[in-house]
């Protein structure tokens, strides 16, 4: 169940949820396995292909876009167990930094393994898209049982 779910599923007699790094894992076992998949597939793929420096920069771009999403979540999960309303400034700045950090790092490493290095972002890319669909659909089916 992720964080959003969860906030969706708290009621007031219900205790706080700890925050911890260990309970965001357990909660977002599903993606954390696709994407362990996804590694795997790309050093399958890429590295049959003999592109193990491509392999490997793919598996950093899901390993980054993996990072990005726990972090997410975590930050979500404290902010929800603290019984907390951030405010729209608070979401905008930390959404801003995360994701400016994200980037920075992304694209240096891009540079740095240049031409392969671009597999990073597609990795990226693929994974921060199937983990928005993960996370969309069981909201989806939440607003439509209400």
């Amino acid at each position: 169940m992720s964080t959003t779910e969860m906030n969706t599923h708290m009621t007031d007699d219900q205790p706080p949820v700890k925050a911890s790094l260990l309970r965001v894992i357990r909660d977002q076992r599903k993606i954390c396995l696709v994407a362990l998949g996804m590694i795997v597939a790309s050093y399958w793929v890429a590295g049959a292909a003999g592109r193990w420096q491509l392999a490997g920069c793919i598996a950093a771009g899901v390993a980054l876009g993996l990072a990005n999403h726990l972090a997410t979540e975590w930050w979500l999960l404290r902010i929800i167990s603290s019984g907390k309303q951030p405010t729209k400034g608070q979401l905008t700045a930390s959404t801003i930094i995360r994701l400016a950090v994200l980037t920075v790092v992304a694209v240096a490493i891009a540079a740095a393994f240049w031409p392969d290095g671009i597999g990073l972002l597609l990795g990226l890319a693929i994974f921060r898209l199937i983990a928005l669909v993960m996370t969309t659909i069981p909201l989806l089916k939440e607003l439509k049982n209400q």
